[in-house]
């Protein structure tokens, strides 16, 4: 297990240092009251007091009752400045604007509700002179379980190195609410969604092979697949002359 003592201290340094480095005046992060954002949240509040939180409920049933509700009592629990920012309407006003001009999945619309949360941050951030803080975990990145240019989109990162297991052993020792670490984990991008149940495998699987290489036949194949296909994800857009054109594609 990490020294997790000597985490929040690294970990502080390098928010601190990147906040300065840029001449910000603080951060926003979003908030679902999710395992990462409350992670990701707690080790920016201890770093830069004026850390705000933006809670942006879109679409989904459970982004208006439990991630709402979870997302308001962490920021309670931590002292992390919240705002509610409601973009249905956007994204309803968004799907019709396209009409018949697109063919659009449960998927595609609920990328939509992440590309729009970065706007609303990025708009904050922006006018108050903040940097954006990314929410995600290192199992997520390695398996492209994150919309590119939605909650893929930030300033910086404070855990992008952490496992899911990772995650949830530092909760522990910051002493997250039950509410918060029994809660599958869910980008709440549309109805019933969970993410061990759309990649058909679980966080326990992946991060039993990033951190000790064990892993069965079955779950290896879906964590290549996903790994391989979501490449351009982890990489800024390729440019002509700037790579190997006949890897580009690889």
């Amino acid at each position: 297990m990490r020294d997790y003592k000597l985490e929040i201290e690294k970990r502080t340094a390098f928010i601190r240092g990147v906040v300065e480095a840029a001449g910000a005046s603080g951060i926003v992060f979003a908030n679902s009251g999710g395992k990462d954002c409350v992670l990701s949240g707690y080790l920016c509040k201890q770093a830069c007091d004026d850390t705000i939180c933006l809670i942006l409920p879109c679409g989904t049933k459970r982004n208006y009752n439990e991630d709402k509700r979870d997302a308001e009592a962490v920021s309670k629990l931590y002292n992390i400045s919240a705002r509610t920012i409601d973009l249905t309407a956007a994204q309803n006003d968004l799907v019709a604007a396209m009409g018949d001009s697109a063919h659009l999945t449960p998927v595609s619309i609920g990328n939509m509700a992440a590309r729009l949360r970065m706007i609303a941050l990025n708009a904050v951030a922006y006018g108050e002179n903040r940097l954006v803080a990314g929410t995600g975990n290192r199992s997520e990145r390695y398996m492209g379980y994150f919309t590119k240019w939605g909650d893929g989109a930030f300033d910086f990162n404070p855990i992008a190195d952490l496992t899911v297991r990772e995650v949830y052993e530092f909760l522990a020792y910051i002493g997250a609410p039950p509410y918060v670490t029994d809660k599958p984990p869910s980008a709440g991008l549309y109805e019933g969604q969970t993410d061990e149940g759309e990649m058909g495998v679980t966080y326990r699987s992946i991060d039993d092979y990033l951190l000790e290489g064990i892993v069965n036949e079955r779950d290896l194949a879906i964590i290549n697949r996903y790994h391989n296909v979501s490449g351009h994800k982890r990489r800024m857009p390729l440019l002509y002359a700037e790579c190997d054109t006949e890897k580009a594609g690889s």
